[in-house]
């Protein structure tokens, strides 16, 4: 079994996953907007290149998103997408680009039991921990 993010956006799902795809190293392996549905729909040429379905795989993990319906959206709250680095300096750069534009919660540094840890929302609304662990 395997538990997956899905993350929704307000119109930036194509931005946000290209963003991650950098910070992440990871590959985007699925786009799909509205506009390419194969059942008709009412929409305005914008609703149409809103993203319907996007898939971003990272080593053996996997994030997904899309862009809500219009009007649809909600802020995420209540939860954090969290990412393991094992390289203290790789965590660190992984955190300094997906705070690009963004606000930092909780700086990067080391605590108690991480090598470095750090909170922070990204400029898409997506709140994010990075955290290099301390061996056990």
């Amino acid at each position: 079994m395997k538990i997956n993010p899905y993350l929704n956006f307000d119109g930036q799902c194509e931005e946000a996953f290209k963003h991650y795809e950098r910070c992440l190293g990871g590959k985007i392996v699925a786009m799909m907007d509205y506009g390419s549905a194969p059942m008709p729909c009412d929409m305005t040429p914008d609703q149409k290149k809103r993203i319907m379905h996007a898939r971003l795989i990272v080593d053996d993990q996997v994030l997904m998103g899309s862009d809500a319906p219009q009007g649809r959206y909600e802020r995420p709250q209540g939860l954090y997408v969290t990412v393991g680095i094992s390289d203290v300096n790789e965590a660190r750069k992984a955190f300094e680009s997906l705070g690009e534009g963004g606000t930092v919660v909780m700086p990067f540094e080391p605590t108690f039991f991480a090598e470095g840890f750090g909170m922070l929302t990204d400029r898409f609304g997506t709140p994010w921990m990075v955290v290099c662990e301390k061996p056990m």
